[in-house]
């Protein structure tokens, strides 16, 4: 008789992976927050990925902020969080987020789930983000596209992506990919990237990697999202976790649009999204490189109408401004 499957790996009860390969998901997340009702933004789901069953939600301003100087809507694709392995645009947190950047940003927000780990491991989260891209290109080009993108309210010259942790990870791969002008993604014009403590790893320890455990992430738990993520074998120096890994492309060859860093003092993440800011600056790339004070992971995702993400928004604010054009 052979023995049992017993869980090997276990991201807090959400997802588990047991002896034999088998993969349990729990439709309770556990996470006790509140969903904000925002009169001021409406949303609605859409199929972007037929194949894999993906869909998308886009949030809508009900009107154009009397202060915007804009007539349209900027676009934002935001790229959630979770370790590449939990997550979904349905968490209250991610939608909460989502109105916040809508109505904080006057934007029509793109917000694409993405195939998960360890069911699917990366780069699938890296070829999603590109589809939901893909998918806002089609829209704008098709006479039948969907109302919200092409119906004259939103702006595709005016495109940012942003994404969250694991989504600023994507967000950053994103930039490589499709380069400085975006032009292969036309008429869509990405402007800029706004990565929020992106879930960078590396095999050497970083300082604040090793300091205290914050609230709702440790060490283990950011290792176990690599184990459960990254290519099977790979360890956390593959060029999808470390973009300076020994295997990893060399950036200063590629022209990258602007770059905005965002990320908490007391983060996990800290140290790596400074040394990629400072990394990327000294290759001369436009970066700009923004740190609050105190503040642990998810500050913003997690509580998007507190007064630092207020000042988050006006960060992003003028960091979209000033990449207009």
């Amino acid at each position: 008789m052979g023995s049992l499957p017993h869980v090997v790996e276990d991201c807090g009860g959400v997802v588990q992976l047991f002896s034999d390969g088998t993969i349990y998901r729990s439709k309770d997340i556990g996470f006790p927050i509140p969903i904000i009702n925002d009169q001021s933004v409406v949303f609605k789901d859409c199929l972007f990925d037929k194949t894999n069953n993906l869909h998308l939600r886009l949030y809508k301003p009900t009107s154009m902020s009397p202060s915007s100087p804009a007539k349209k809507f900027s676009v934002i694709l935001f790229l959630h969080g979770g370790g590449f392995c939990v997550g979904t645009r349905e968490w209250p947190n991610f939608h909460n987020c989502c109105l916040k950047l809508a109505s904080g940003l006057n934007a029509l927000v793109v917000a694409p789930d993405y195939r998960l780990a360890p069911e699917h491991r990366l780069p699938a989260a890296m070829e999603d983000g590109f589809s939901a891209l893909q998918w806002l290109q089609a829209q704008v080009l098709s006479d039948k596209g969907d109302a919200w993108v092409n119906g004259g309210e939103a702006d595709y010259d005016q495109v940012f992506i942003l994404g969250d942790s694991s989504g600023g990870n994507i967000a950053h791969h994103l930039a490589v990919q499709i380069g400085a002008g975006s032009t292969g993604l036309a008429p869509v014009r990405v402007r800029g990237y706004i990565l929020m403590a992106p879930f960078f790893g590396g095999v050497a320890r970083t300082k604040s990697e090793e300091g205290p455990s914050e609230h709702l992430l440790n060490l283990e738990l950011l290792d176990r999202f690599w184990r459960l993520s990254m290519p099977a074998g790979a360890s956390r120096d593959h060029p999808l976790a470390n973009p300076f890994g020994p295997g990893s492309l060399n950036i200063e060859l590629v022209a990258l649009d602007p770059i905005l860093v965002i990320v908490g003092s007391c983060e996990l993440l800290r140290d790596r999204a400074e040394d990629y800011a400072r990394r990327l600056q000294e290759m001369g790339k436009k970066i700009e490189y923004v740190e609050f004070e105190g503040k642990q992971h998810g500050f913003f995702t997690n509580d998007p109408y507190s007064e630092a993400s207020e000042e988050v928004i006006q960060d992003m604010k003028r960091f979209m401004v000033e990449n207009s054009c």
